[in-house]
């Protein structure tokens, strides 16, 4: 996935992400951090079913 795909999605899950702040990061931490935050959404779902 490019740098551009990573901050896509990142800002479509977390909608307060700024593109221009999450272009300071490298791919390795974007992607990482989309990691976490697909973790985090997943456990949400599961608390709210």
């Amino acid at each position: 996935m490019s740098k551009r795909e990573l901050i896509d999605y990142i800002c479509e899950i977390n909608r307060s992400a700024k593109p221009e702040f999450l272009a300071n990061f490298s791919e390795e931490d974007l992607n990482a951090y989309l990691e976490h935050l697909m973790e985090l959404d997943l456990e949400e779902l599961v608390v709210c079913s």
